[in-house]
């Protein structure tokens, strides 16, 4: 049985970046593409992970006092008519239904020319539309407010260019929507959500981020200020995993979304909106695995501690079996990271090398092989995913059951913390700070390849100063950039006490921002 992914990572120049990935999803079992273009089907390992992320992070959603609700699929043109600067971000992503009917015409379904829809309707790509129409109905004082609403749902974006997790044209997500009275209120919750993306990123997914502000050019379409959490990959390059957006009252204004204030007087609402996908699925592949497949953080993994029983066809395997489910029963009652613990006895018809190896592509945190001399000696042997390997061997340990399972809790904690330290310890090392002229930049990162996804060295992000141009000044950095394959990512929170000169213009300073490759 190979043990490792027919496609390796490399360590130098990380041109099988994007093969290994694809391999991983292939060889976790996480999703595969579906007979739509573009679209992809997530299997149940896959979506078990996205179970585990919707579960906690919507605990931390109510934990902000945000209710959960659902709204349509389909949202009406006019409403993306009303807000003209939305509508542009989005046009060439829309899909469009036209008719409500289909009809056999000359041997072929098609459209029924009779069944044309007053007005289209667009496959929901975001939902502020929608929900500032309710909102507009469901305020009507100040004594309404804040209003703050979540949904788990689906979107559609008609993408070009697709990968599995990361850009598919339909994909899972939650997206936020909160109603206030004040600018300050707004930019609050904003900031709250930014800040639980924040944390769940780093204790839940043990991917570290940079949280930051998004220049004028990447805001959301229509947003005043868009917030953005920045995970890196180990092929260097940026992703983006989250974003906060504080809406000002362009949507209020565009849905007539108001309220009557304690003067008596009636007043546009400021607007949020936040969201998260399954592009976090490609972030902790792409974070955590290795060229033996998959590492899954305890806390998303959907089985924290799987029990290959080695059976041979002879009468001690049901002792073996015995022993395992008793050993699941006892762990499944055990508390680790909060929770009880998930554990799996996998009895299915294969060979124990080819179950083990299939645990280990997957990502499972603890991998336990159990054989008649292990239940005759009341002794668990063991593997941590996180630290499966010494060179070319794999490192096994032994406890008593007892202790095993005593120790369990401290062991996916300890998995936890180590995946986030190394990842953490990577992201500080590789963003360069001592870049400060935009000839300094390109001869850093070089010359963009033909191709984005190959022959691409590893690089990571430069932070340099920067004068936050806007307008004119801004597009013509970003063409400069666009042709290096570079964009900015965002300003960081924590900034310095003061500033170099822009690394852009030689004008002053006033903020830093991250300079890098991005998925």
């Amino acid at each position: 049985m190979q043990r490792a992914l027919s496609v390796s990572r490399m360590t130098g120049n990380r041109s099988s970046f994007p093969d290994w990935y694809q391999a991983i999803v292939r060889e976790a079992d996480m999703a595969e593409l579906s007979p739509v273009r573009g679209s992809m089907i997530i299997k149940p390992w896959g979506y078990g992970v996205w179970e585990r992320i919707q579960q906690t992070m919507d605990r931390r959603i109510k934990a902000m006092g945000v209710d959960n609700c659902y709204f349509p699929l389909f949202i009406p043109l006019g409403f993306f008519a009303k807000e003209a600067q939305h509508v542009e971000g989005f046009a060439k992503e829309m899909a469009v239904v036209t008719h409500h009917r289909l009809k056999l015409i000359d041997g072929k379904l098609q459209p029924d020319p009779d069944a044309k829809l007053d007005e289209p309707l667009i496959v929901r790509p975001t939902s502020e539309t929608i929900i500032g129409d309710a909102f507009s109905r469901w305020i009507k004082s100040h004594r309404d407010l804040p209003m703050k609403i979540n949904q788990w749902a689906n979107v559609v974006r008609w993408e070009m260019r697709t990968r599995l997790f990361l850009r598919t044209s339909e994909f899972l997500w939650q997206e936020g929507h909160t109603a206030h009275a004040s600018r300050e209120d707004a930019l609050a919750s904003t900031r709250e959500a930014l800040e639980m993306y924040r944390e769940f990123s780093e204790t839940v997914l043990a991917m570290p981020v940079v949280a930051g502000e998004k220049p004028e050019n990447e805001r959301f379409p229509g947003a005043d200020n868009t917030y953005s959490i920045e995970a890196m990959m180990q092929d260097g390059k940026a992703l983006q995993a989250g974003t906060s957006h504080y809406l000002g009252t362009s949507f209020a204004r565009a849905q007539n979304i108001r309220f009557q204030g304690e003067s008596g007087e009636l007043e546009f609402c400021h607007t949020s909106s936040w969201g998260t996908s399954t592009r976090l699925i490609g972030g902790v592949i792409m974070t955590h695995g290795d060229d033996d497949g998959l590492r899954l953080p305890p806390a998303i993994a959907p089985r924290q501690v799987v029990i290959v029983p080695m059976l041979r066809g002879k009468p001690e395997d049901a002792e073996v079996l015995a022993f395992g489910q008793a050993l699941v029963a006892t762990l499944n009652e055990t508390f680790a990271l909060g929770e009880p613990v998930r554990a799996l006895l996998d009895t299915k018809d294969q060979r124990s090398a080819e179950k083990r190896w299939n645990w280990v592509r997957r990502g499972a945190p603890i991998i336990v092989e159990l054989g008649p001399r292990d239940v005759a000696a009341g002794m668990v042997s063991f593997m941590r995913r996180d630290d499966l390997r010494d060179g070319d061997k794999v490192k096994s340990q032994a406890l008593s059951r007892d202790d095993f399972v005593a120790q369990v809790p401290a062991l996916l904690a300890a998995i936890q913390q180590a995946l986030f330290d190394e990842a953490k310890a990577r992201l500080d090392a590789n963003i360069r700070r001592d870049i400060t002229t935009y000839d300094g930049l390109t001869e850093f990162f070089g010359a963009a390849p033909d191709d984005d996804e190959e022959g691409v060295a590893f690089k990571g992000w430069v932070r340099a100063s920067w004068s936050r141009p806007t307008g004119e000044g801004l597009e013509a950095i970003e063409q400069k950039l666009k042709i290096h394959k570079l964009t900015l990512r965002n300003a960081p929170l924590d900034q310095p006490a003061s500033f170099a000169p822009c690394i852009f213009t030689g004008e002053a300073g006033v903020e830093e921002v991250l300079i890098g490759r991005a998925y």
